[in-house]
């Protein structure tokens, strides 16, 4: 029989304690690669920021609503190119579940600002044409089967309509896609119709989003931005869209940090019960390795035998881990993408630094009852049998 061989039948000598120690391993790498992915996904802001794009927003809280006008006012700063805004809109189409961002915006405008938002130029005519009109991504059309020319109802929950009905109404008019691997799931409709049909708020936006002319000034820009409106009623904060998304990921807590706890608590239970499995293994055959010893195998050969065994059970466990995880990927970032706040995009150095790991925890685990047996004389083990 092969070494391999050996480890592969010592491993099924409890076939029910391997299993549920090898599920456990298999629990904890999947964690560790899912938990890593998102931390730095947040890192990240899930999305790969423009760097010639400024956003701002009311200076005290994101949901905190700016004057339409703030935008003739940054669009005289010096290095300022266009600006365009977005609102917030809520609402819910048919159910609760069936979520996805909705943003009221200037049709042309946005779409020439969010260049990486693929559209049909027919498309962006019918759009800033009918007042009622609306643009999704192709995903969402296929997910609930739209086509071009259909009413899509949405029902209002921030904003009712000036008679009080809260079922707004719009024109299908057009898709578009997206220019990366994303996933887009934003309903755009019109700010025009949306700002006279409204029953409160009107003449406000959410936030702008700014492009400047050199990403190099993007601090300078956002400083004169910022200086406007500093004394007024409506004060910004204007970052880069990495900044903001960095900022909007934080509100929900330092992830990094709490990803890192929770895989700290995991592995240490992991660590605890892979070392009980392979204490019992070895307490178990004692005498089979005086055994061997007999036979003339060496004394390091025995105790790489029991660290083999170690070894291969977490390593197993990991490699088993996170090919789960890269087989979830794809489901988690449909469900990511169905939120807009970006795409789920597997963190590959975490699927790396999961296989070093589920060796250092092998050799970990397996050091002491390796030890013990490289120390096993042949008497003392038979004495113990």
């Amino acid at each position: 029989m092969s070494a391999f061989g050996l480890l592969w039948a010592n491993l099924h000598r409890r076939p029910v304690r391997t299993y549920l120690t090898l599920l456990s391993v298999l629990v904890a790498f999947l964690l560790f690669t899912l938990l890593r992915t998102i931390a730095v996904w947040f890192e990240g802001a899930g999305y790969d920021a423009a760097s010639n794009r400024l956003v701002v927003t009311a200076k005290y809280s994101i949901i905190d609503l700016l004057p339409i006008r703030h935008a003739d006012a940054i669009r005289a700063v010096d290095g300022v190119e266009a600006v365009t805004h977005q609102t917030w809109f809520g609402g819910n189409y048919q159910d609760p579940r069936n979520f996805f961002p909705k943003y009221p915006v200037e049709p042309r405008a946005w779409f020439d600002m969010n260049p990486e938002f693929v559209i049909d130029p027919e498309h962006v005519e019918a759009f800033e044409s009918i007042r009622t009109g609306a643009v999704v991504p192709v995903s969402l059309m296929e997910r609930y089967g739209w086509k071009i020319g259909d009413i899509i109802p949405i029902e209002a929950d921030i904003y009712p309509m000036r008679d009080g009905n809260r079922l707004w109404q719009f024109d299908l008019v057009g898709s578009y896609t997206m220019d990366s691997d994303m996933e887009p799931s934003l309903f755009l409709f019109h700010y025009d119709y949306f700002d006279k049909a409204r029953s409160h708020s009107t003449g406000t936006v959410g936030w702008f989003t700014v492009r400047i002319a050199d990403p190099e000034q993007a601090a300078e820009v956002a400083s004169a931005i910022d200086g406007l409106f500093e004394n007024s009623l409506n004060p910004v904060k204007t970052a880069t869209e990495d900044e903001f998304g960095r900022a909007f990921a934080a509100q929900l807590g330092n992830v990094g940090l709490m990803a890192t706890g929770i895989l700290g608590a995991v592995f240490f239970t992991i660590l605890l019960l892979t070392a009980n499995t392979m204490a019992q293994a070895l307490r178990e055959r004692v005498p089979e390795l005086a055994v061997l010893k007999t036979l003339g195998f060496s004394d390091a050969w025995v105790a790489m035998l029991v660290l083999g065994e170690s070894v291969l059970l977490c390593v197993l466990g990991g490699l088993l881990g996170i090919g789960l995880t890269v087989l979830l990927a794809p489901a988690i970032d449909a469900v990511i993408a169905s939120t807009g706040f970006g795409a789920f995009v597997l963190y590959w150095p975490a699927v790396g630094a999961g296989v070093g790991v589920a060796v250092l925890l092998g050799l970990l685990v397996g050091w002491p009852p390796a030890r013990l047996a490289n120390r096993l004389t042949i008497a003392d083990a038979l004495r113990r049998s």
